[in-house]
C-alpha cells in the first residue's frame, strides 16, 4: 500500500511518519514523497526481538497462516533477530520481502552455536521454508535399464517401469552413469544408435562408428546375437564393478583363449582391455591428488549467479551439478549458506571441500559437516597448484552454465565475474566505459570512449571527443575535461536511459594513478559513485596492472580478467588513435587549401563540406567552385589556379 504526497505536505506528515514504525520514505526525482507501509507489525516484532537473550539459538519466522517461512540460527539471538526489524534499507531485497510477510516468530535456545546449526538444518529439512531454499535440487535418480525381449540392450533412464526389463540402481550421479554407459558401449563396440534388433537386423550398411572401431555393426550382420549378448554383459560388469575388475576378468579370458589357440578371439579381448585403459587414462586428465573431495565455485552476473559443484572420488571426477540462484550480496555468507544447503540434500559428505573464496563461519561449518560424515571434514580455499586449477575449472563450468541461462558467452561471463571480484565491486560490471587520449606533441588533442556491454564491444555507444579547454599537451587535464563533459551530457539525457543517459558500472582509464587522481575529483564534484580505475602498460605497451588512486592490482594471476582488460585497453587505444589520425589528415589537407590566397578557415570548411575531399576540389571547375556557399568568382579562380596553373585559367 503506497501513498504519494505533494512537497507541501511533507512537513505536516513528517511527525506521523517518524512515529509510525514500518514505514519508509523515498523521494523521487520529481520531488514527490512516496510512503510505503512494509509491515504493520514491525513495532511489535521489533519490541519482541529486543527482549530476546544474548544466547545461541534458532529462530522461526512465520506468516499470517502460521507457516514457517524462514529458519535461522544465531550466536546471539537478540543481536541477530533485531536486525530484521530495524532499518529496512540496510537489508537485502530478498530479506526485505521475507520481513514483509512475517506475522510473528518463535525461537529455541541452544547451548552452543554448533548445536543451533544442527537444529537449524534439521528444521529446514522438516519444513522446507520458502526463504531458506537457495538450491532447487531437481536432480532425480537414474537407473540402468536392461531389456531382454529380443536382442539384449541397456540404457540410462530416469524412471523404473513395470515393463519386464531389469533395472540396476538407483544412482544419484546422472553425470557418472551416462558417461559410464557411453564409455562402455565404445569399449565393447556396442551400437550407440536407436536401431532395434532383430527388427533392423541386416537392413542397413554400417555407420561411421563401425569404421572408427567403436561399433561391431550388428545391423549389418557382422555381430551375432550371442556375441552381442556377451558384450552387453561385459559392459554392464564394467559399469558396476569398475575398470580394475573388468580388466582382470578380460585378461583371464584372453589368456584362456591363447592357451586354446584361439588367437583371433584373444586379440579382440586384448583390444577391449586396451580400450578400457585408454578410457580410464583419459579420465585421469581431471584426476586430483586428493582422492575424495567436492569443489565449489560461484560465478555472478548483474542479476543471477550460478553455483557449480565438481565431485571427485578415487581421484577422478565422477559427477557435476549446477544451480542458478538469485544474486548474493555477501559472497562469504552466501558460500556458507550454499554449502550448508547443498549437504542438507546429500547423504554423502567428502573428506575435503575446496571453495573459490572465503566462507563465513568456515570452522563452524566444518564442524557440522564432520558431524554428518562422522569423520573430519576440512574446507580449503586453494591459492595455487593443482587444487587451484580444479577450482578454476569449476568456475569455468559455472560461467558457461550461467552464460547459457542468460544467453551470453561463457568466457565473457567468467571474465566479468573475475574482474568484479578483483576490483571489489558489488556485482560484475554490465557496462564498462574506457577512455584514452591521443595527440601529436600537443596538437590535435582528442579522446576516444569505448563501451563494453556484457564483456563484448558495444560499438553503438562509442563516442569521440575533441579537447576544447586548452591547447598543448596535458593528458591529465584532457582526461578530466572529457569525463566532465560526459557527465554533463548524462544529466541532460538521463531521462532517455540510453547512450550518455546511462551511467557505466565501471570506468577504466588508459593510464596510471595520475589519470585516476585527475578524474576522481570530477566524480566527487557531481556526487557520482562510479568505480574508477586505470589500466597500466609495461615497457612493451602491454597491459600489466590495474591502477587505483595510489596503488596497483596485479592481473597476472587472473587470466580471464587480464584478457578482458587487455582487450578493452587495446580497443580504446585503437579507437582514439584512429580518430586522431583522421583529424591530423584532415588538418593537413585543409592546410593545402588555406595556403591559397583568399581561402581562410571558413571557406576551407565550406569547400570540404561540399566536395568532401581535396581531390574533388582540385577537379572542380571555376563555376562549380564559385557555386559553393561563401565563395565568389575571384576566390574560385584562385583555387583553380592553385591546382591547374595560370595558363589553364587563361585558356578557359
Amino acid at each position: 500500500m503506497a501513498y504519494t504526497f505533494g512537497t507541501a505536505e511533507i512537513f505536516t506528515f513528517a511527525e506521523y511518519i517518524t512515529n509510525s514504525a514500518g514505514i519508509y520514505i523515498t523521494v523521487s526525482q520529481r520531488e514527490t514523497l512516496e510512503v510505503s507501509i512494509i509491515n504493520e507489525r514491525l513495532p511489535y516484532l521489533r519490541k519482541k526481538s529486543m527482549s530476546l537473550p544474548l544466547t545461541p539459538g534458532v529462530y522461526l519466522m512465520k506468516n499470517k497462516k502460521g507457516e514457517i517461512i524462514y529458519v535461522g540460527k544465531a550466536k546471539a539471538l537478540k543481536n541477530r533477530v533485531s536486525t530484521y526489524f530495524g532499518s529496512q534499507n540496510s537489508l537485502w531485497i530478498k530479506v526485505r520481502r521475507m520481513v514483509e510477510n512475517v506475522e510473528d516468530f518463535d525461537y529455541i535456545l541452544c547451548d552452543s552455536e554448533f548445536e543451533a546449526l544442527i537444529l537449524e538444518c534439521s528444521l529446514i529439512k522438516q519444513h522446507s521454508p520458502k526463504y531458506n531454499i537457495l538450491l532447487k535440487d531437481d536432480k532425480g535418480y537414474h537407473y540402468i535399464k536392461i531389456t531382454k525381449n529380443g536382442w539384449k540392450n541397456f540404457s540410462a533412464v530416469k524412471q523404473r517401469l513395470d515393463d519386464g526389463a531389469e533395472y540396476i540402481g538407483p544412482y544419484n550421479n546422472s553425470y557418472g552413469i551416462t558417461n559410464a554407459i557411453d564409455a562402455a558401449k565404445k569399449i565393447f563396440m556396442l551400437p550407440q544408435c536407436n536401431k532395434v534388433f532383430p527388427r533392423d537386423f541386416k537392413k542397413s550398411r554400417p555407420c561411421l562408428n563401425h569404421f572408427i572401431g567403436q561399433c561391431a555393426a550388428p545391423c549389418a550382420g557382422k555381430m551375432s546375437e550371442e556375441a552381442h549378448s556377451e558384450a552387453v554383459d561385459q559392459a554392464i560388469d564394467f559399469i558396476i564393478n569398475g575398470s580394475g575388475q573388468a580388466i582382470e576378468k578380460l585378461t583371464q579370458k584372453m589368456l584362456e583363449a591363447s592357451e586354446n589357440l584361439e588367437f583371433e578371439k584373444a586379440a579382440k579381448i586384448r583390444d577391449k582391455i586396451n580400450a578400457i585403459k585408454k578410457i580410464t587414462e583419459k579420465q585421469k586428465v581431471v584426476a586430483a591428488s586428493v582422492e575424495e573431495q567436492d569443489v565449489f565455485a560461484t560465478v555472478c552476473s548483474d542479476s543471477k549467479a550460478c553455483l557449480s559443484v565438481l565431485r571427485f572420488k578415487d581421484s577422478r571426477l565422477y559427477d557435476s551439478e549446477h544451480f542458478i540462484i538469485d544474486l548474493p550480496e555477501d559472497m562469504p555468507e552466501a558460500r556458507y549458506e550454499l554449502i550448508r544447503s547443498y549437504y542438507s540434500m546429500r547423504d554423502f559428505v567428502p573428506r575435503r571441500i575446496a571453495v573459490d573464496g572465503e566462507v563465513e563461519g568456515s570452522d563452524l561449518l566444518s564442524e557440522w559437516l564432520s558431524s554428518l560424515a562422522k569423520r573430519k571434514v576440512s574446507i580449503a580455499v586453494p591459492q595455487r597448484g593443482e587444487q587451484h586449477s580444479l577450482v578454476e575449472m569449476c568456475r569455468s563450468n559455472a560461467a558457461q552454465k550461467l552464460a547459457v541461462y542468460l544467453g551470453k558467452t561463457g568466457k565473457s561471463t567468467a571474465a566479468l565475474d573475475e574482474l568484479g571480484t578483483l576490483l571489489g565491486l558489488k556485482a560484475p560490471p554490465k557496462f564498462i566505459e574506457s577512455y584514452d587520449i591521443s595527440h601529436t606533441a600537443g596538437t590535435e588533442n582528442v579522446a576516444g570512449m569505448v563501451v563494453f556491454k556484457d564483456g563484448i564491444p558495444y560499438k553503438k555507444a562509442y563516442r569521440r571527443f575533441k579537447i576544447k579547454g586548452f591547447t598543448g599537451q596535458d593528458d591529465y587535464a584532457s582526461m578530466a575535461e572529457v569525463i566532465e563533459r560526459r557527465i554533463l551530457r548524462y544529466f541532460e539525457e538521463k531521462d532517455s536511459g540510453e547512450g550518455f543517459g546511462r551511467l557505466p558500472d565501471l570506468i577504466l582509464l588508459d593510464g596510471g594513478s595520475g589519470q585516476v587522481n585527475a578524474v576522481k575529483p570530477i566524480l566527487d564534484k557531481y556526487n557520482l559513485d562510479i568505480p574508477l580505475f586505470g589500466m597500466v602498460k609495461d615497457s612493451h605497451h602491454k597491459t600489466r596492472a590495474i591502477a587505483l588512486s595510489g596503488d596497483e592490482l596485479s592481473l597476472t594471476s587472473k587470466r580471464s580478467a587480464f584478457t578482458l582488460v587487455s582487450t578493452i585497453q587495446e580497443e580504446v587505444h585503437r579507437y582514439s588513435v584512429e580518430y586522431h589520425r583522421s583529424r591530423r589528415k584532415n588538418s593537413a589537407l585543409s592546410s593545402t587549401l588555406t595556403s591559397i590566397e583568399g581561402i581562410g578557415e571558413s571557406r576551407c570548411k565550406a569547400l570540404l563540406r561540399h566536395f568532401r575531399t581535396v581531390k574533388a576540389v582540385s577537379e572542380a571547375s571555376i563555376d562549380e567552385l564559385a557555386a559553393v556557399k561563401g565563395m565568389n568568382k575571384n576566390a574560385a579562380k584562385a583555387v583553380f589556379e592553385a591546382f591547374h596553373g595560370q595558363n589553364n585559367t587563361d585558356e578557359d
